[in-house]
Formats: structure tokens, sequence, C-alpha cells
């Protein structure tokens, strides 16, 4: 059991505040105006972790915050302090803790592809009637997507963007992702498999640190940036430059962004794994 001293668990905790209110409070702020930013909102409206939630900071499984009570639902009191109700919570938890352990593995034990250009984000307008970010232009008309579409294909094993896919796009694909085939078709150069290590975290939370998770939302923040720069609207509005991903020089940009995502993304992937790796033998031998 590690043991955090009161002066330094609640360091953490204000530190973890302040970090998350610089993205929530922007957003929340939007939302009560009733506007919307394709970018900065994407986290909180697409993933279904609320920000007072991401707020709230945990230390993780296996410590003791000195001097603590009544910290709240998930805690137990002890004489010394509070610290997590592990054994409860991975009572609960284990099935999940150990599908995304398999998700994590399988995914880092191959090798990334960065020949599909974002073109997930095209295939979701492509011939499409109406467009989910119909409050932002698109640079091309519908007839340049479909002939981008069309001429370069579509390589994409990521459910959660294909499940968006108009149905004329579907069947362009190289691959058909379902739910479950993901342990076998998720591979670390993918921007949406690298955007979900944030899913992945917060629904592993209370039981990893709140740190690994406001880290896996800076990176799924940044990511989701390249991924709306390459994709056929247009955010010039919101200062963004267009990546052109229909000419050679946008390829070549994106598959390097790419690159270096996967790279960042190799860490906080291995954290998140072992923290499963952890968690799953300690309930074995409890």
């Amino acid at each position: 059991m590690e043991v955090l001293e009161a002066e330094e668990w609640r360091a953490r905790a204000e530190a973890h505040r302040r970090r998350i209110e610089v993205w929530a409070e922007p957003h929340l702020a939007r939302r009560a105006r009733g506007e919307a930013h394709p970018i900065e909102d994407f986290l909180f409206t697409y993933y279904g972790h609320r920000p007072a939630r991401l707020r709230r900071w945990h230390p993780g499984a296996g410590v003791l915050l000195k001097g603590a009570r009544d910290v709240g639902r998930g805690y137990l009191d002890t004489p010394e302090g509070a610290t997590l109700d592990t054994a409860t919570l991975m009572s609960r938890r284990g099935p999940s803790v150990e599908w995304i352990m398999r998700l994590l593995a399988a995914t880092a034990s191959r090798p990334g592809y960065f020949g599909c250009f974002g073109l997930h984000e095209w295939a979701m307008v492509y011939k499409a009637t109406e467009v989910r970010h119909d409050s932002w232009p698109l640079r091309l008309s519908g007839e340049e997507i479909a002939q981008v579409v069309e001429e370069r294909g579509v390589r994409c094993g990521h459910f959660d963007a294909f499940r968006f896919f108009t149905p004329e796009a579907r069947p362009l694909n190289a691959l058909w992702p379902t739910r479950e085939r993901q342990p076998e078709l998720e591979q670390p150069g993918c921007l949406h498999a690298n955007m979900d290590l944030y899913k992945h975290s917060y629904k592993l939370s209370p039981l990893v640190p709140s740190e690994l998770v406001a880290d896996c939302f800076e990176l799924a923040r940044e990511i989701r940036t390249l991924d709306m720069r390459a994709s056929p609207y247009d955010l010039t509005a919101l200062g963004h430059r267009a990546i052109r991903i229909e000419t050679s020089e946008g390829r070549a940009e994106y598959a390097a962004e790419q690159r270096g995502f996967a790279e960042r993304a190799r860490p906080l992937r291995r954290r998140l794994l072992d923290a499963c790796e952890r968690l799953l033998a300690a309930g074995r031998l409890s």
C-alpha cells in the first residue's frame, strides 16, 4: 500500500482540478450559450465522461490517503486514512478490466498502419444529404469528396468510426469492423484507437490515477484536431489550416503527424495495460 501524506495528495488533487478546468470551463461556457465547437467539444459530447467526473481526482488502487475521511463512494475509511475499496470495485469491474486489457495488448502487439490518410471522415459525408457538423462548411463539393473517396479507397478498421460511414461508403471500405472484431483489427497507428485510450482510462477510473486519465484526455484532444484538419470541413474560421489529404503533400503531412501520435500513445497504452495487469493479478491473489 502506497501512503500519500495529506499535503501531497491535496496538492495533486488541486493540480488535477486546475489542469482539467482549462479544458472543461470553455466547453461548459459554450454549452450555456448554445454554441458548439467541432474539435474542442468532441471529447465531452462523444465520450460519456462528464466534466464533473473528469475534474475529480483519484489516486488509483493501492494508495492510502493519509488523514482523509468520508472521501466518497467506493472508498473505505481506515484509522490511518481512506483508500479505494478495490476488492468491491473489481468484483463488479473485473470483466471490463479484462476486456480492456485484451484489447490494449492486441493493439500494442501489431505494427501501426499509416496509409489510411484520415479518409474515415470523408466516408462519413460521402454522398450524404446531411452532415454531422452542419454549422461548418465543407471545403469541397459533394462531387469532389466522392471522387477522392472513390479514387483513394478507404481502409478503416475502427468500428466506432466505421459505424458513422454513410450507407453508400460502407461497401467501399476494405475492412468490415464490428465490435466483436475490435481486438482483431485495431492497430496502434489508428487515430481513433489512440483517442480511445481516454475512454479506456476513464472506464478504469477510479482504479487508475486521475493524472493518467488527464494525460489520455490531452492526447485525444490533440488527435481530434488532426482528425478534423484532415477532414473535408473548412475550419479556417476557427484558426485551423486544412491538411489537404487529397494531395500527395497533404497525405505525407498527415502520415507524419499520425506517426508522431502513435509514438506518444505507446507509453500511455503501456501504462493502462500495466494497470489492468496489476488489478487482475491482485484479484487472483486475494
